[in-house]
């Protein structure tokens, strides 16, 4: 089954521990682009978790965001540098009164200083960081099920509009195959009349062995069996890739792109009005078909 780019998934997990809330978040992509926004407890595991994550996407532009609560102080992962703290506000304090300015401190920007929050990762040994680690593994796990729950959702319906839209092109397919030798039968016979309308005109008779050599080539430049063939087994393996689970969005991209070539040459060679607007409408069929596939994971 087709995935979609586009999902969200969300978990809450508590433990004795922790609180964790998890939120994914993707959007389309030429490739893989991991986001991370993690507290500063969980930022040392971030390398373990993105080999989760790229288990399970190959392509997109995730978001990936954690609020940890720990349940009480032993748990923390995170301290307060307080001297650091003194020394900024100390120094702003100094730069305020050299101006003659006023300074109210506001404590709660200090949250968003970096250098003020320190991993107590002395104190940590390896097995707490294992259980850590593990603890936030299962969180992340049970977000990226509900996200790709998301991504499968939109991928069936996609692929149901994909399969819609295959099925109308290979029944406009079948109607190139019929009319098309007809339309070379009549363009032979356009020519025929136009050459003796004209040596009619000049007083000369039509030589039938030269107009037979110009028949064939121009039943060359008219046929378009191969096409037709050809575009058939791109149709075909249209309907293979929507039952591809994984990186099928490249393949579905190459393959309608091989089918528009085919498409546009049928177009050039078939001089037929009610054919030329059948291949037009092909056209905008195999453009919305790449919209979607554009879409696929």
């Amino acid at each position: 089954m087709l995935r979609s780019m586009t999902g969200f998934g969300r978990c809450f997990l508590e433990n004795e521990r922790y609180t964790q809330v998890w939120e994914v978040r993707s959007v389309n992509g030429r490739r893989l682009d991991i986001r991370w926004r993690l507290p500063a407890g969980a930022a040392a595991f971030e390398a373990a978790l993105e080999k989760k994550v790229r288990a399970r996407a190959l392509r997109g532009s995730l978001d990936i965001t954690l609020r940890l609560q720990a349940k009480h102080a032993g748990t923390q992962a995170v301290s307060f540098n307080e001297d650091l703290a003194d020394a900024l506000l100390n120094a702003l304090a100094e730069y305020a009164d050299s101006r003659g300015d006023p300074f109210d401190p506001d404590y709660n920007r200090l949250l968003a200083v970096p250098l003020l929050w320190e991993e107590n990762t002395a104190d940590a040994d390896a097995d707490a960081e294992d259980e850590i680690l593990r603890d936030l593994e299962l969180g992340l796990h049970e977000a990226l099920n509900d996200w790709d729950e998301a991504r499968l959702t939109e991928g069936a319906a996609l692929e149901k509009d994909l399969l819609a839209r295959i099925l109308r092109m290979e029944q406009w397919t079948q109607i190139l195959k019929e009319r098309a030798p007809a339309v070379k039968e009549e363009r032979f016979a356009q020519v025929r009349d136009r050459l003796e309308t004209m040596l009619d005109q000049l007083g000369s008779p039509l030589d039938e062995g030269r107009f037979l050599q110009e028949v064939v080539l121009l039943a060359d430049k008219l046929d378009v069996s191969e096409e037709l063939a050809r575009l058939s087994a791109h149709l075909e393996r249209l309907r293979e890739l929507t039952g591809t689970e994984r990186d099928a969005g490249r393949k579905l991209d190459f393959t309608l792109q091989e089918c528009f070539r085919e498409v546009n040459t049928c177009g050039n060679k078939i001089q037929d009005a009610q054919l030329a607007r059948l291949i037009v409408d092909m056209k905008n069929e195999l453009e919305k078909c790449r919209e979607q596939a554009q879409n696929m994971e």
